[in-house]
């Protein structure tokens, strides 16, 4: 069956999409606190075992060029149930991995599989109407931030009980369950370009240079995930020292904290259909600057001021991520409304631009919280999403220049 994309998605379909992208991207981060046992299991050292995150990580960036795209060209479904069993044969490699080599490989596998969320959420455009792609688009990406909030503290829990091996055993088997689902009940979508693989990706050059909107929905986004990154680089650090002098399963318990924010998605995604997508974006770039006011102004940890001041960090926390999710949203679902026949792309160098912002963010957290302490990595990640102002104020004279000849 091919479905119409002027076909209404159901409720049902819609979790199930949001709740596949969750599954999917959590591939992404069930190594990042398991480096230390891994590596030690491994007989990994230090160096090489720095590697499994960074491997992943640059699977991903591979995957979000490479074969991102390929939703433009290939059959949907059949696109993301071979992805999805590809991670699942890569995760269980990882659980069953004897040597560092062998988990390596199945890292850089791992993050190449994890695109298929990316794939997912175009997908989940096509299916929506027009009127309703924002709200469709930013249910499936609330899915999706979920599982990135949700990994780390599940893998944490995991292996306390079953070992780091478990962790990556239960993912395969959930990923390969969730093939067989996506492969009976999605509908099949065959893209319209004719055009090679290598001409597709010989044109993501051309659709970057003469594609406005993207390059500032990723400039904004960059500079907000920069904020985000830098925020869970140092946070962990901070509350592990003898200041908040959490435990591990106490940081694991914060950073679900951060999940709360995953519900600005479907009310940003609302908000871009009746058309306020600029206003929402200061919103969402002002919010993530201020967030950090709050831990940045608000009183050192102390026994008597702990309370207050985790308080606080909470709150800023869960504003940052609504920020995410929001500005995530908005920048997707401006990007979706300039033609399906290019959306693979668009969302493949939208991530792949603001992924390298991330990356900067994290690098620059960890530098300035060893060199200069908590109170400059906060005004750092404050400054982050202001370096996107002067794109967003060019972007809203354009807009009442045009109002004004309108």
């Amino acid at each position: 069956m091919t479905t119409s994309p002027q076909q209404p998605l159901s409720g049902a379909m819609t979790l199930l999409l949001a709740a596949a992208a969750g599954i999917i991207v959590a591939n992404l981060y069930y190594a990042q606190p398991l480096v230390g046992p891994i590596g030690a299991a491994l007989g990994m050292p230090p160096a090489a075992a720095g590697l499994v995150v960074t491997l992943t990580q640059i699977g991903y960036c591979l995957g979000l060029l490479f074969i991102v795209p390929l939703g433009d060209l290939l059959e949907n479904r059949r696109l993301i149930v071979g992805g999805l069993l590809a991670t699942g044969a890569a995760l269980a490699l990882a659980a069953i991995a004897s040597t560092g080599w062998q988990f390596l490989l199945a890292a850089l596998a791992i993050g190449l599989g994890a695109v298929v969320a990316q794939v997912l959420v175009p997908f989940a455009a096509h299916l929506a109407p027009e009127a309703t792609r924002g709200q469709t688009v930013g249910k499936v990406v609330s899915g999706l931030l979920l599982g990135i909030m949700v990994a780390r503290p599940v893998a944490s829990v995991l292996a306390g009980v079953g070992g780091w091996q478990a962790v990556f055993g239960i993912a395969a088997a959930l990923v390969l369950l969730l093939a067989v689902v996506l492969h009976l009940t999605l509908p099949q979508r065959l893209p319209v370009a004719t055009q090679r693989y290598a001409s597709l990706i010989a044109s993501l050059w051309p659709v970057l240079v003469n594609t406005v909107v993207l390059r500032r929905r990723a400039l904004y986004h960059a500079g907000l995930f920069g904020a985000f990154s830098l925020f869970w680089t140092v946070v962990p650090q901070a509350l592990s020292g003898p200041g908040f002098g959490l435990s591990q399963n106490g940081i694991a318990l914060f950073a679900l904290v951060g999940m709360a924010g995953a519900v600005a998605s479907p009310i940003a995604g609302r908000l871009a259909d009746k058309g306020h997508t600029l206003g929402a974006t200061a919103i969402a770039l002002g919010v993530g600057a201020l967030s950090f006011m709050l831990p940045l102004f608000g009183p050192d940890p102390t026994p008597q001021s702990k309370p207050l001041a985790l308080g606080l960090l909470a709150l800023a926390a869960i504003a940052l991520d609504a920020a995410v999710a929001a500005n995530l949203v908005l920048g997707q679902r401006a990007l979706f409304a300039l033609g399906a026949d290019i959306r693979s792309r668009l969302n493949g160098l939208y991530f792949a631009l603001f992924f390298a912002g991330g990356a900067f963010g994290s690098a620059l957290g960890g530098w300035i919280y060893a060199q200069h302490g908590w109170h400059a990595a906060l005004v750092a990640g404050m400054l982050l999403p202001a370096l996107a102002l002067p794109a967003w104020l060019w972007e809203a004279a354009e807009h009442a220049a045009a109002s004004q000849r309108a």
